[in-house]
């Protein structure tokens, strides 16, 4: 089966008779896309659902003022990107939203460095993600995990190609720098 293109969608959307079924085929090719960006960011799954949920919501409200200047996946990572920064601002502000603290969320566990398995590595990994300002975890985990080009992030972000790359760098070097520290216990 050939794959839905978003210029049939949007043609969809933009009947009356075939909007809510043009939701339905963007939600079908986009959701996973939606729900592992705001994952990568919140790192909790039920904050990734709620980020998601009104990722979709922002979606059907401002789906008929999309200007095609950029590819509409483009479009949809800068609202769920926006809303999941969004999202952390306002559990940090409001830390007793839920029984454990966002910020300390994930304990740094202690491992025989001698015998890490690869899950073990992965963990840490994470681990210091979690820790990066979230904007700069958002760079770093779609370009490390996603491997997209600067110049869609740029568009997303809305700022320049070089600014993320030092972001990128500088997150990627501090993630280094911590996992090396952990492994010299």
């Amino acid at each position: 089966m050939p794959e839905i293109t978003d210029e049939f969608i949007l043609s969809l959307f933009n009947n009356p008779e075939t909007k809510e079924k043009a939701f339905e085929m963007l939600l079908k090719k986009y959701q996973k896309h939606i729900y592992y960006s705001a994952r990568r960011i919140t790192t909790v799954h039920e904050d990734a659902d709620d980020v998601t949920q009104n990722v979709c919501i922002k979606i059907w409200r401002n789906l008929d003022k999309f200007r095609n200047d950029s590819s509409l996946k483009t479009w949809i990572s800068r609202i769920c990107i926006n809303e999941a920064l969004t999202y952390i601002e306002k559990k940090k502000r409001f830390p007793n939203l839920t029984e454990d603290n966002y910020t300390d969320f994930m304990a740094v566990s202690q491992a025989d460095t001698s015998t890490l398995t690869p899950s073990q590595i992965e963990r840490f990994l994470q681990e210091e993600i979690e820790k990066l300002p979230p904007k700069q975890r958002a760079v770093f985990t779609m370009r490390y995990y996603d491997e997209t080009p600067y110049a869609e992030m740029s568009k997303i972000f809305d700022t320049s190609e070089s600014a993320l790359k030092a972001s990128y760098h500088f997150a990627a070097e501090k993630i280094k720098k911590n996992i090396s520290e952990r492994l010299t216990f």
